[in-house]
């Protein structure tokens, strides 16, 4: 099957057919046709499975193809702030050729000015953390009566950091009326309970996380302080094996950062991510793959569609916070039967998710200093 046969419009296919994407996964088969229907969902998938585009999608989809009354159509919420900026991230991809359809972040830790800003002039979709969207409804910014879909990610982990009673007092907010999708990892009681509590005869699909790492790629840890690590990138690239690489960060803002001080130590590079334009990340794509550029550096959001053979190494310039992104960051290399190599640089507040990656891999990685 392809994202043709799946009843996306035509401004969402030339989307994902610009951000890489040629064949939707399992749970994108599974859970795009229920959504478009406007059914209940209730998924069991790690990320780094596709189920943000499963749910973004069909999201995308009703907001540019219905009507709406006005106020946030959709919400999201997420249990971290670096899940709920993939996902806001992940919009900004998907809909980049619906214009009309506004989207908007907020997560706590940082100053309301900028988030509040952004509702009041208006947004049809909404990423949100528990705590920060509960202290934006309690000033009265954000109003959810209006919400025609909502979804739930990672309800598992909002479980185990305390968000539960959170997200039911939210839920309280919302219209009786509405499409609701719900992801987990895994579905304990406490999950299940709030499945049969706010999801009407919910389609349930699942699929297994990605957890192989392909035998043929070698995997480094460096722990590097981290302030050092622009530094120490350096150094790495100054091996001249390395003739293809890819830089994984967790931020647009970095991947500019990283890019620019690897030009500026005459090290070519680009940075790719959803601030940039089609023809820019087209552009960029087609000198790394030609040779012309050394280094690419990319968010995760903007890499699904690097699907280059040569690719020696892979370099995680910072740990990725879900153990499947990982997988996934690091299988961009050793392909076409190739060896590959992957090195990531992992400062202490890093270390557990270092733990979370062994736990799924059954790897241990011994770190170097």
């Amino acid at each position: 099957m392809n994202f043709d046969e799946l009843g996306l419009i035509e401004p969402l296919r030339l989307a994902v057919t610009a951000a890489g994407y040629t064949v939707p996964t399992p749970i994108q088969v599974a859970s795009i046709p229920v959504l478009l229907l406007g059914g209940d969902l209730c998924g069991t998938a790690q990320t780094g499975t596709g189920k943000t585009a499963a749910f973004a999608l069909p999201i995308l989809q009703r907001l540019a193809t219905t009507p709406g009354t006005g106020g946030i159509r959709a919400l999201i919420l997420a249990p971290t702030r670096e899940l709920a900026v993939q996902i806001n991230e992940a919009f900004a991809v998907y809909g980049r050729n619906l214009p009309d359809v506004r989207h908007a972040v907020v997560f706590g830790g940082m100053g309301m000015r900028a988030q509040r800003r952004a509702i009041e002039a208006g947004v049809d979709v909404l990423v949100a953390t528990p705590g920060r969207l509960l202290d934006l409804c309690g000033q009265g910014v954000v109003r959810l009566d209006k919400v025609e879909c909502f979804v739930l990610d990672e309800a598992d982990r909002m479980l185990d950091m305390g968000f539960i009673n959170d997200v039911r007092t939210l839920i309280k907010r919302l219209p009786a009326r509405r499409q609701t999708v719900l992801f987990s990892a895994t579905l304990p009681k406490d999950i299940e309970q709030l499945v049969k509590q706010i999801l009407r005869n919910p389609t349930r699909v699942s699929v297994a996380p990605a957890s192989s790492v392909a035998d043929r790629i070698q995997q480094t840890i460096r722990l590097v302080e981290k302030g050092a690590k622009g530094t120490v990138l350096l150094q790495i690239l100054a091996d001249p094996a390395i003739t293809r690489a890819v830089v994984f960060t967790r931020t647009r803002h970095g991947a500019d950062r990283i890019a620019a001080r690897l030009r500026t130590s005459r090290i070519s590079a680009e940075a790719i991510h959803a601030d940039r334009t089609q023809p820019e990340r087209a552009r960029a794509m087609a000198d790394f793959t030609q040779g012309f550029t050394r280094v690419l550096v990319a968010t995760d959001i903007a890499a699904r569609g690097i699907d280059i053979d040569g690719i020696t190494h892979v370099i995680n310039f910072d740990v990725p916070n879900v153990p499947e992104t990982y997988v996934h960051r690091i299988g961009r290399t050793a392909r076409a039967g190739a060896a590959g190599h992957a090195i990531t640089l992992c400062s202490t507040e890093e270390l557990p998710y270092l733990k979370d990656i062994e736990r799924l891999t059954k790897q241990k990685i011994v770190p170097t200093a």
